[in-house]
Formats: C-alpha cells, structure tokens, sequence
C-alpha cells in the first residue's frame, strides 16, 4: 500500500486552518472528475468544539483537553500540550488510521493553534519525525495559516513572517504560508504588502520610526529658570523618563529593523492569498501546496473517472 499526501495545517490560533481546510474539501468536490481527488480531513486537535468540515478521524476519540482539564486539574494550555505528549505516546493509533488510506488518497490534518507546540515544544516535531519513519517523508506539506488582518499592521506582519519562519525551520518540511480572510481585508492595502520587495522595504514605507535616534533631542532647555528646587527636580524626573521612552523606542526600532534583515537574507518567507469567497485563490493556493509536494505527477488516470469525463463531454 502507497502513502497518501498530508497537509498539516498549522498556524496561530484562530488564524483560519478549520475553515481552510473546510473550504479546500468543498473545493475539491466540485472539480471535474479528472482534478478530482478523495480528500479527507482530520481533526488532530484536542481542544477543538466545532467544525464545518466532515471529519475523517478525530484525536479527541483518543484524548481531549475537556477530559485532561476535569481529571488533572491542569488549565487550557497544559492540557494541550499533555494531550499531545499523550499522543506522541501512543502513536500507533495515528498510524493505524493513516495506513488505511491508499496512496491515491489526500488528507488533511488541522493541528492544533497553540503556537508554541511548533516553536518551543518539540512534540509536534516529534510527530513528524515518527510519520516520517512509517515513510510519510516525501508526501507531507505544512500549511501555516496567517489571518490577513495583520497586513494591516506592519508590525504585525513581520512579526508573523517571523514567526512563519521559526515554524518552518522547526517542522523541516515543504512549507507553504497562506493568507487566511482575504476577503475581509481592502485588496489594495494588501497588495501593497505583498507586493514589497523586502521587510526592510516594508518597515521603511509603512512603519512608524518617529522614535529613531534622529528625533532624540537634548531636554535641558525644558528646564524653567526657578529657584524652586522642588519644581525643578520634577520636571527634570520628566524629562528624563521621557528620554528613557525614546531611547527604549530606539533599541525597539533598532531590533525590528534586525528582525527585518534576518527575513530578507533567508529570503524564505512568502505568502499566498486566501479568499474564500474566489474560485481562482482556491485553486491557485490547493496548486501552490500540490507542487510542493508534487501531487500527482505519480497517479495513474482512474478509468471510471475517465468514463465519467468522456461520458460528461459527449
């Protein structure tokens, strides 16, 4: 038996990946028999309530964090991690159920949204190295989900290129970012980010340096001309902690502009707008994720798909 293609839809939480991977199901369903593919999806977190999408399989079968919380008496995050470790320890109930597709099959796995589970916590590595093992290597893909909102905010934004790139060098697998809710964002303000050739670039255009070392200037002349020593020790407490604002806005400014440096010299983080509500961003973002992994270039054509497209043509 062959091994099926993985997404491991990862990402902040309530960045999307439900709904990302609701929408990419949906998708799929209305293809032509030819693009056509089974898709299922799995739920791998936890702490999930609800979702659109059908549920192939679901970890809280095996664990939740409702359970680990009423039992261990332990909160919303260390319960997560301690269903994870739960699952790193009994791992031949993954595998069992991954087994059972055939390498013409297609899943995807929404993952939990605690960030720290991908970026300080080795457990989700831990996971991949195993389905790695069972020779899943070549036919996974990880997804990081970003809400768009950010771009908004530059800021924001390269914090969460940052944090994509800590992701992507942590899991070791073909990565692709997504910009999730598009739709909820102005086109126009988005271009623009997405277009910029680089986060210097970006910091340089859209941020906000009016705290840089240029604008520091010396606070003496403030200090009134009184013999009140009382006055006088006030305003220069003021001043002073005034300076040390600035000076705290520089060194953030300077270790931003660092951030910014690091992203352009990997040149490694990019992103691929989602909107749910446009046909041709679905297919363009399913194609990105397919040619990282190269899907499909191994599968034979299906007879009975081939039947169905001959018989829908004629």
């Amino acid at each position: 038996m062959g091994r099926c293609t993985i997404q491991l839809v990862t990402g902040p939480a309530g960045s999307g990946k439900s709904t990302y991977s609701h929408i990419l199901q949906e998708h799929v369903q209305t293809l032509g028999p030819r693009n056509r593919r089974r898709i299922h999806v799995v739920n791998l977190d936890p702490a999930a309530e609800h979702f659109r999408y059908d549920v192939a399989f679901d970890i809280r079968e095996l664990i939740s964090v409702d359970d680990v919380m009423e039992e261990l008496q332990l909160g919303p995050n260390g319960s997560l991690v301690y269903c994870m470790e739960y699952l790193l320890e009994n791992m031949d109930w993954l595998q069992d159920h991954l087994d059972s597709y055939d390498d013409d099959e297609y899943l995807i796995i929404d993952c939990p949204g605690q960030i720290e589970l991908y970026t300080h916590i080795p457990v989700m590595n831990k996971i991949i190295d195993q389905m790695r093992m069972w020779g899943y290597g070549e036919s996974m893909v990880s997804v990081f989900v970003v809400d768009a909102t950010f771009v908004t905010d530059p800021a924001k934004f390269i914090s969460g290129s940052l944090l994509a790139l800590s992701a992507m060098i942590a899991m070791q697998l073909p990565h692709v970012n997504v910009l999730s809710k598009c739709d909820l964002v102005e086109e126009a303000s988005m271009d623009r980010v997405l277009e910029m050739e680089s986060a210097i670039q970006l910091w340089d255009m859209l941020g906000d340096h009016s705290s840089d070392s240029s604008s520091l200037q010396p606070y003496n002349h403030l200090v009134p001309a009184t013999n009140n020593s009382t006055t006088t020790a006030a305003t220069n407490n003021d001043n002073k902690a005034q300076i040390s604002a600035q000076q705290r806005a520089r060194k953030w400014s300077r270790l931003t502009e660092s951030i910014c440096s690091l992203l352009d010299d990997y040149s490694m983080v990019g992103f691929v707008p989602l909107n749910i509500n446009d046909e041709d961003s679905i297919t363009h973002v399913l194609a990105t994720v397919d040619h990282a992994t190269q899907y499909g270039e191994d599968l034979e054509v299906r007879g009975a798909d081939y039947d169905d497209d001959v018989g829908e043509e004629s």
